[in-house]
């Protein structure tokens, strides 16, 4: 891989991660702040307990939003979020699902795949998880910077 493969890999990355992660800390945000609108909803699509189920997905939105928005843990945080987003393709798009075109220009189907793609990378160089593993590293080494 060429140095400029490698740069736009990790630009790619990084503008990735944090614009899924915003997306999903306002959606998450969203859903709290509308709660009652939110279990209505998920009530209406037929989901089950949706008095339990709109403020577990809300909760996961907005707390794995944030970890994938800073890079903390971002490949695990985005496992749920992907979940969530079948669901979603599941219950409220399924009825403006009628092929593949119109499957293909859904957002929750775009937001599922960069979510696979995020959970199959390694943190990117601007992550949370990178600066600790940076801190962690130095912590090891002595004054000649030889792992300890």
């Amino acid at each position: 891989m060429t140095r400029m493969d490698r740069l736009l890999l990790s630009v790619a990355e990084v503008i990735s991660r944090l614009v899924i992660g915003w997306v999903f800390v306002e959606s998450g945000w969203g859903k709290l702040q509308n709660l009652r609108q939110v279990v209505s909803y998920f009530g209406s699509l037929g989901i089950p307990f949706s008095s339990i189920q709109a403020p577990l997905v809300a909760g996961v939105e907005l707390g794995a939003g944030m970890m994938i928005l800073i890079g903390y843990k971002a490949r695990f945080a985005s496992i749920p979020l992907a979940f969530v987003m079948l669901v979603a393709l599941a219950t409220a798009k399924w009825q403006e699902i009628d092929g593949v075109s119109s499957l293909f220009g859904l957002s929750e189907l775009l937001y599922f795949v960069v979510l696979l793609w995020l959970a199959a990378r390694k943190s990117d160089a601007l992550s949370f998880d990178s600066w600790l593993s940076v801190r962690k590293n130095s912590a090891l080494m002595d004054q000649n910077g030889v792992l300890v």
